[in-house]
């Protein structure tokens, strides 16, 4: 009985209060809606919200681009710009990007990514070729003004993916480094220097286009732990929620309670009969 006299205690409030009701049914549906962002937090691989540039916007950045061959320019710039790496390094580091570290902060990187090229001449041969250009990380929306030396190799073997070889400070690349290993290829590679540019210029010049589609293997991923750390975050919020959403019923209930037994007293004061002085 005391039950069914609680639920009709909350069934009158909530029709002589429509906004504590919209409120209450507003925290219910927040506390649901964490629980089932928990269940699909443990279930799921989520990219990290906290890194805000990884490998797949700075190729989508670098892809905005055409690059076109310089005239009577020398090839002796990639040699001098972006250090080939050497055998030992290619060797020794199985589980991680080929990366140089040199003295002036400067890294060089070496990623197997999902870029294609096409050319504006269909004399053009893209095959075992190399094209390499310079930067401004500006550009590439990674900083300011800092220098980024860039060389496309171009194999005949994967004509949907090249080796893309970056040098530029450490501090402006993403920090994550993927098995994304270049294959060691014995091809020569006919090096081309390219300069960068927003439009196909109207002149007869090659230029080359570059197509990128999203990897997912670019993508900077939540750990199992840092999920585990989000999920359990998200119960702790939606449990509180919903002990917030209790105490408004009992406090609702024990409210009318309190409101019909003070009428109830008033009303008895009021029929009692006058006592005679």
């Amino acid at each position: 009985m005391s039950c069914w006299q609680r639920g009709s205690n909350v069934k009158e409030y909530v029709s002589q209060n429509p906004p504590g009701a919209t409120f209450f049914l507003c925290l219910l549906t927040l506390a649901l809606s964490f629980m089932v962002l928990s269940s699909y937090n443990y279930s799921h691989t989520l990219p990290n919200p906290d890194i805000a540039q990884d490998w797949n916007t700075l190729l989508s950045s670098f892809s905005q681009f055409h690059l076109c061959e310089k005239e009577n320019a020398s090839a002796a710039f990639y040699t001098s710009s972006i250090p080939p790496l050497s055998s030992t390094q290619k060797t020794d580091q199985k589980t991680s990007v080929n990366t140089t570290r040199h003295p002036s902060s400067v890294t060089v990187v070496q990623l197997h990514v999902p870029l294609t090229v096409t050319s504006s001449s269909p004399s053009a041969m893209l095959k075992d070729i190399g094209l390499f250009t310079t930067l401004t990380a500006s550009q590439l929306n990674l900083g300011d003004k800092e220098p980024v030396n860039l060389a496309l190799e171009i194999l005949s073997e994967d004509s949907k993916h090249i080796c893309l070889t970056i040098s530029a400070p450490a501090n402006i690349l993403p920090l994550t480094l993927f098995h994304l290993e270049c294959s060691a290829s014995e091809t020569n590679i006919t090096n081309i220097p390219v300069e960068v540019t927003k439009q196909l210029p109207a002149s007869s010049q090659t230029c080359y286009s570059l197509h990128f589609k999203s990897d997912p293997a670019l993508t900077v991923m939540l750990t199992l732990e840092e999920q585990r750390v989000a999920a359990q975050h998200l119960v702790e919020v939606a449990v509180c929620l919903l002990g917030v959403c209790l105490i408004l019923c009992v406090a609702a209930s024990l409210k009318n309670n309190i409101t019909r037994r003070d009428f109830l007293k008033v009303e008895d004061s009021q029929n009692e009969p006058l006592i005679e002085s």
